[in-house]
């Protein structure tokens, strides 16, 4: 039986709008995560995250009857998460040690690091855009890290090495597409991660004051909503229209980083992160010209 595909239709008011919302779910985890780590653990601080995501998608899942969410390939499930899972340590991490703003500029070296992991291990094409793109991208984080200056500790390699593991998981994902519903990647990424956050947090366990909760119920919807809201972005317009808004992120959190934790406006951050993200967007532009 063939296949229908319907085209999705342009809207890019809508895909806009889509991408406030990811916007607003990026930056309230980051502050959740920053709060939160004020008291706790980064462990326990993402067992939160994974308690609150997998209750929700537990419901989801029940709702459908389970549908969509077998698979067979349970060991790269393992695989994929068990990566996902120290990028999202390392990002926290970055977050309780790191200027907001300096963190965000860092994470945008995930497609720079995902092109080449894709070239290394699905033969994807090295194309002159994707070097560009990386050059640009090396060039970017020296900007921000300044070998010599404060910027260069643990917590800007615990940020690096995030943005690394977050294009690992990018690469995984684009192995298992094949055969794994998206719903059923996301299922089993919360519950694989469950315990890899609560067993490690159980030993160094706080009790959250009441000013918390509100919190951590942020860092588990906003992980939720933050991709829910860019997929449905993506289906409104083509990435080449997404993407760019999702760089308003950066002037975004510098200013709440000031306003809020009194975090010096760094011209450096802005600069490297203007780099690295102009390096990814002659990439996307090159790459659609060639196809």
């Amino acid at each position: 039986m063939a296949v229908t595909t319907v085209p999705l239709q342009t809207n890019t008011l809508k895909a806009v709008l889509w991408m406030m919302g990811a916007l607003a779910s990026f930056t309230t985890m980051a502050l959740a995560g920053r709060e939160l780590t004020q008291e706790m653990s980064v462990f326990q601080a993402l067992s939160f995250r994974s308690i609150i995501c997998v209750a929700v998608l537990t419901g989801i899942a029940a709702f459908r009857r389970f549908e969509g969410i077998r698979t067979e390939r349970i060991g790269l499930h393992l695989a994929r998460n068990t990566v996902h899972f120290a990028g999202q340590f390392g990002w926290v991490y970055g977050l309780s040690l790191l200027p907001l703003a300096a963190v965000f500029s860092i994470e945008f070296t995930v497609p720079i690091w995902t092109a080449i992991l894709a070239a290394m291990f699905l033969g994807e094409p090295f194309t002159r855009w994707r070097m560009i793109a990386v050059a640009m991208g090396f060039v970017g984080i020296l900007i921000v890290v300044r070998p010599g200056a404060a910027m260069l500790d643990v917590a800007a390699f615990a940020v690096l090495g995030a943005a690394m593991a977050y294009a690992a998981t990018y690469v995984f994902t684009r192995h298992m597409a094949s055969t794994e519903r998206p719903f059923a990647i996301v299922f089993w990424m919360n519950l694989i991660q469950l315990p890899l956050g609560l067993i490690p947090a159980l030993t160094m366990w706080v009790t959250p004051s009441p000013e918390n909760y509100i919190w951590i119920a942020a860092i588990g919807l906003g992980g939720l909503c933050s991709h829910w809201c860019v997929a449905h972005a993506m289906r409104h317009a083509d990435a080449a229209v997404v993407a760019p808004m999702d760089f308003i992120r950066l002037p975004i959190i510098a200013v709440i980083g000031y306003l809020f934790y009194a975090e010096p406006w760094n011209p450096y951050v802005l600069i490297g992160g203007v780099l690295i993200f102009s390096g990814n967007m002659i990439n996307l532009w090159g790459e659609r010209r060639r196809r």
